[in-house]
């Protein structure tokens, strides 16, 4: 193997929804140095971790029936039953929900916790409140997936943050998810909250940090210990 291609399997790919953002900071680093070269130093190292921050790393999902997979990086930052939004018609009972929050310098990338089709997608404008707080989950922005498993309905939620101003999905209703698959991503400090049928049990806590589409966070029966493959 080459150093060339020994580097490229150490760095990261970057997803293309961060090109526009990349090149947007690169210009403007050009523009500060022109202006005042300590500026330019300082856009470059924004530069940097614009492309950090849209990096999309591969990942090894654990493939066993039953376990419901982190669908973002971050840390737990609320776990317990409270009623699904509205508008993805999942009815008013609460539902386990955990809930995990990212800041501007995890992966933003979002996969699939379970395995499924999308049977709703629902989208629904609000403020942008720090998405570390309970209410963010009622009055953000949010973008919410249904999905239909053989163990019930998942509800699936994007919630923008403080900064993040933008939810991208990548997914369309009717579609097939596989569990670790990539579903979306926000931009710049976020939070996912997954809703659970009955019968599911955390396997997380609070603070407990998460790799999506890799880390166990809920299980729906004992079983041994998963094997994984790569995704």
């Amino acid at each position: 193997m080459s150093l060339y291609d020994s580097v490229r399997r150490q760095i990261a790919p970057i997803h293309p929804e961060g090109y526009p953002f990349i090149a947007a900071f690169a210009v403007g680093s050009l523009v500060l140095h022109w202006v005042w070269p300590p500026l330019g130093w300082i856009g470059g190292v924004l530069t940097l971790w614009c492309i950090y921050f849209f990096r999309d790393p591969p990942r090894v999902t654990p493939d066993r029936d039953g376990l419901v997979v982190a669908p973002a990086d971050g840390y737990v930052c609320s776990i317990g039953s409270f009623p699904p939004p509205p508008e993805l018609g999942l009815g008013a009972a609460p539902m386990e929900r955990v809930s995990i929050f990212m800041s501007v310098f995890d992966c933003h990338v979002n996969r699939a916790p379970v395995a499924g089709r999308i049977a709703k997608i629902a989208y629904k404008p609000g403020l942008f409140f720090n998405a570390d707080l309970d209410k963010a989950s009622e009055d953000n922005e949010r973008n919410g997936l249904v999905v239909d498993t053989p163990r019930g309905l998942f509800g699936v939620v994007q919630i923008a943050g403080l900064v993040a101003r933008r939810i991208v999905s990548f997914s369309k209703e009717g579609e097939t998810l596989a569990v670790g698959q990539r579903f979306g991503l926000i931009r710049f400090g976020s939070r996912v909250d997954v809703y659970m049928p009955a019968g599911a049990t955390p396997l997380v806590a609070l603070g407990t940090k998460t790799i999506a589409g890799e880390t166990p966070i809920a299980d729906f029966a004992s079983a041994p210990a998963p094997q994984f493959r790569a995704g």
